[in-house]
């Protein structure tokens, strides 16, 4: 069998370790394989081949590696659906008990339960939504807005 060929294979088998993995340096070392299948395709001796295999291994691992474990790291920090509105400030619409109000939530009217069950939160209060369960935002008086007194 010919040398490219087997490091071809090399580079595949290890592209495809990879990809069940997710380590990173399996597919930098399988793009080195790669690499030296293009030169053993070439004419380039054995030697020389694993030469070209352990610099571009080592320079890849050094190089990519730690941008890609970066990458892949890195958590999603954007929000999307109801988990976007947890957090958002809302304006009561309608007084909000334990069994029932209305807020609204960046233009849309939500169905709204406070946070704490023992609050009454009075229409026109500010509020942070804390929670989003189905179609009901549960949420608890903002800091600028809620007069302890009022409870």
């Amino acid at each position: 069998m010919d040398g490219w060929l087997l490091w071809l294979l090399l580079g595949l088998v290890l592209g495809v370790v990879e990809v069940f993995t997710l380590t990173a340096a399996l597919g930098i070392v399988g793009g080195a394989a790669l690499i030296t299948a293009g030169t053993a395709a070439l004419g380039l001796p054995a030697p020389l081949q694993f030469a070209v295999f352990a610099f571009a291994s080592v320079l890849g691992l050094v190089l990519l590696r730690p941008m890609a474990r970066e990458r892949l790291g890195t958590p999603q920090s954007v929000r999307f659906g109801v988990d976007a509105l947890v957090g958002e400030s809302a304006h009561v619409l309608r007084e909000v008990t334990r069994n029932g109000g209305l807020v609204r939530i960046g233009g849309e009217e939500w169905t709204a339960r406070p946070f704490d069950d023992s609050l009454v939160i009075p229409e026109g209060t500010t509020v942070d939504v804390m929670r989003i369960s189905g179609s009901t935002a549960f949420v608890y008086p903002g800091s600028d807005s809620w007069n302890p007194q009022s409870r």
